[in-house]
């Protein structure tokens, strides 16, 4: 008697802690954050040559450019608050569709962290959809040497320079 007791209980708490997740999951569509995806128009492109244009694109542009691709999953809480921070962070840190807008980073500081591997950033190289974002060795050179020569090439207006407040 006791364990059938026991184990209405039991089936009862996990029928109302699954149905509280499921109540939880729909609540939280609802907040607006992360569902308004906007591409910005593209106002002054910084030119890049084919082969770092295709390894920019493909590792780099959907938080660093105006030409974000929105995956379906984008459009879910709790991964479009995660998805919508990071694209206002990269295009906040570097935007390459807004060359001619505000302060862009000094290439020494782009070199490093593509170098280190710091960006892509994890979360986004483990995405199914963004293998291609896991950058050989061969792909870190040909990213590094083509954005130092668009650099050369196209200066940005204004260049962040730490904490001088752009």
């Amino acid at each position: 008697m006791k364990d059938a007791i026991r184990r209405h209980f039991t089936r009862r708490t996990i029928t109302f802690g699954v149905l509280g997740l499921v109540g939880l999951f729909a609540l939280i569509q609802a907040v607006p954050y992360g569902h308004a995806h906007s591409n910005p128009p593209v106002t002054k492109a910084l030119v890049m040559d084919a082969p770092t244009k295709k390894v920019f694109t493909s590792a780099c542009g959907d938080c660093h450019s105006n030409l974000t691709r929105w995956p379906w999953y984008t459009y879910v809480a709790p991964s479009s608050w995660l998805a919508q921070n990071d694209v206002e962070g990269g295009r906040s840190n570097l935007n390459v569709s807004e060359w001619d807008k505000h302060a862009q980073p000094q290439i020494d500081e782009i070199v490093d962290v593509i170098s280190r591997g710091a960006m892509p950033p994890l979360k986004y190289k483990v995405m199914p959809n963004h293998a291609d974002a896991r950058l050989s060795d061969a792909e870190k050179r040909t990213l590094i040497d083509g954005l130092r020569k668009a650099y050369a090439a196209q200066p940005p207006a204004r260049v962040w320079r730490g904490g001088d407040g752009g």
